[in-house]
């Protein structure tokens, strides 16, 4: 086979895994549960009268679920195929695959394809429901078609992309965040090229059309349409997906053979230039014991009394090796300033719609076109942190440096405080860049002061969220991917969750106390699937609780956004993030010991 060993190893042995059933049970029960949700938010506002009205509501339906398949496809397979390789690398075991006789090709394409099993499965498994959407009306089984070549072809191409950027780097979070970065930026850059930032045409073809060929968004958006636009693509007829297939297909096969290609050379250096960090460290130490400068160590001596190669250390040691070491890696840096370079753009945009649009106009829509160019990099920044929490923990324990933290004296405050100090220091840009613009929308009236103080409170009691999420899911589970995957899927939970929740009212307008009822069996699947991933490795009253009204809440504040009753959305969510927040800090630092596992016990995944 093409793809060697590995994942013909992850064939054969994945249908034995109990979560390889559960994954795609639940994903097919979420889209089941969607469907009957829309329709008793149809029943329940209108009268259905007859196949017309079946057909609009297979249309809205349709065109819901769609982008929310593409959009958790895509962002899983960016995140398994990174972190499985990362995973890899932490754990030392990457350097033992390139001492076999595996060539470049089957490493490569092998850990592609046995990450991308899951998601691919769960994806295919998918498709008796939108096939059930169909039997609705309004849609044709050509655009079931197109749209599942979509969210494949858009698989491929992330995960490519995921593999190939955690091939490249070291650190677990620099192929995280470097990954989110590189997705965020391909989807914003055809937004602007859709909305002719670049001119209307290029070579006498729209830029919507060249949207649609390179972007998954654009691309799944013209297969939802009712009737597709009959216009010539750029290189193969629309009736088999268009040109994204395409391009997705070459942007899969560059990055992989990009990867091949460099595999061994990138990994080489990576280990010559950590032998010779390490060699230059005992050199300089040797030579300076040799001169006189520093004396030599006796087995007596205690490590306070060697001043001279010593740094002053502060009373929390972990939290001063957050802040004053590069222990995030050096390319950190970068991950910095791109997400600088997204802020600066977000601005100009900011500045640009609020110099053309009128405040007053504004409040007749559910969502401030002001407002729109700081959500993706709001949700950017909760992302980011969130996977700088989680693999703050995750690389300690990979890399065994955690079992020699835990034999020391440092306390449970001192390691959970300094990590999270650490998170937070690290990720200021990402937390302060989203607060500073949205300064932008007082000064330029969009925005009163009030409203301003429950958004920015509301937005550090999310960061905070965020990173003790992160910080919780590292300690509980001693399976990184295990780890990463919960804090990450939890996050993508919510954000997704709010966002099918609000198109789906806005699609089913009625009464809000009607449209709970229709969601309540929903958010009651939400808060059990919360309870799960949160709490039942070590049960907590709180947690439990927390997770279990957390969805309800949520639509509670979605509900208030919509009234603009921003005093009360700004409550709600304090009372129960906060909660949620105090209820995962609490035993982390409390009941460090059984967060870990340290109590005599197996530890499991």
């Amino acid at each position: 086979m093409i793809t060697g060993p590995i994942f013909s190893r992850e064939v054969t042995t994945l249908p034995r895994r109990p979560r390889f059933y559960i994954v795609r049970a639940l994903y097919v029960a979420a889209l089941f549960g969607l469907v009957l949700t829309a329709l008793l938010m149809l029943i329940g506002n209108q009268e259905v009268r007859n196949l017309g009205d079946w057909a609009r509501f297979g249309v809205k339906v349709f065109q819901i679920l769609a982008p929310l398949q593409l959009a958790l496809a895509t962002l899983m397979a960016a995140m398994v195929t990174a972190a499985a390789v990362a995973y890899e690398k932490d754990r030392r075991t990457f350097v033992l695959l390139l001492l076999t006789k595996l060539t470049n090709r089957e490493l490569v394409l092998g850990k592609l394809f046995a990450s991308l099993l899951n998601v691919l499965v769960m994806v295919l498994a998918g498709l008796p429901i939108f096939m059930l959407v169909a039997l609705f009306g309004g849609v044709s089984y050509g655009q079931v078609a197109r749209m599942e070549m979509v969210s494949i072809a858009s698989v491929l191409a992330a995960g490519s992309l995921g593999s190939t950027i955690a091939l490249w780097r070291e650190k677990t979070f620099q192929a995280l965040a470097i990954t989110i970065l590189t997705l965020v930026v391909w989807i914003l850059v055809w937004e602007l090229i859709s909305a002719g930032s670049l001119g209307s045409h290029w070579w006498g073809i729209p830029t919507s059309q060249w949207a649609m060929a390179a972007s998954p968004w654009h691309a799944i958006l013209a297969a939802t349409r009712p009737e597709p636009v009959a216009e010539a693509t750029l290189f193969v007829p629309i009736w088999i997906s268009g040109d994204f297939l395409v391009v997705a297909i070459v942007i899969a096969a560059v990055l992989n053979l990009l990867a091949i290609l460099r595999l061994r050379a990138w990994n080489a250096e990576l280990e010559v230039s950590r032998n010779r960090q390490d060699t230059e460290g005992i050199v300089a130490v040797s030579e300076a014991v040799s001169m006189g400068e520093v004396p030599p160590v006796l087995p007596e001596q205690s490590a306070g009394k060697i001043r001279h190669p010593s740094r002053n250390v502060w009373e929390n040691p972990i939290l001063w090796r957050e802040i004053r070491t590069w222990a995030f890696g050096k390319k950190i840096l970068t991950v910095r300033l791109v997400y600088l370079g997204l802020a600066i753009a977000t601005a100009v945009a900011l500045w640009g719609v609020v110099q053309r649009q009128d405040a007053l106009a504004e409040l007749q829509q559910i969502i401030p076109p002001a407002a729109k160019p700081l959500i993706p990099l709001c949700v950017l920044s909760f992302v980011l942190v969130n996977a700088l929490a989680v693999t703050s923990l995750t690389s300690e324990r990979d890399s065994r440096a955690l079992d020699l933290l835990l034999v020391t004296d440092l306390s449970p405050k001192e390691f959970v405080y300094g990590k999270l100090g650490g998170v937070l220091y690290n990720a200021k840009e990402m937390i302060l860049l989203p607060l500073l613009l949205c300064l932008v929308l007082v000064f330029s009236r969009h925005l009163s002061v009030f409203n301003f103080l429950y958004l920015f409170g509301g937005l550090i009691v999310m960061y905070a969220f965020a990173a003790v999420l992160g910080i919780h899911s590292g300690i509980t589970y001693a399976s990184s991917r295990t780890a990463i995957a919960t804090s990450l899927g939890t996050l993508m939970f919510l954000f997704l969750g709010v966002a099918t929740c609000m198109r789906m009212m806005v699609a089913f307008k009625g009464s809000y106390l009607y449209q709970l009822g229709a969601f309540s069996a929903f958010l009651g699947g939400g808060g059990l699937g919360l309870c799960f991933a949160l709490g039942l490795r070590n049960p907590s009253q709180a947690i439990w609780l927390s997770s279990l009204f957390a969805p309800f809440a949520t639509f509670f504040v979605i509900t208030s956004f919509m009234l603009k009753q921003y005093g009360a959305m700004f409550l709600v969510t304090l009372a129960v993030y906060g909660g949620a927040t105090a209820a995962m800090l609490v035993p982390a630092v409390s009941e460090f010991d059984v967060a870990l596992g340290r109590t005599g016990e197996n530890v499991t995944e």
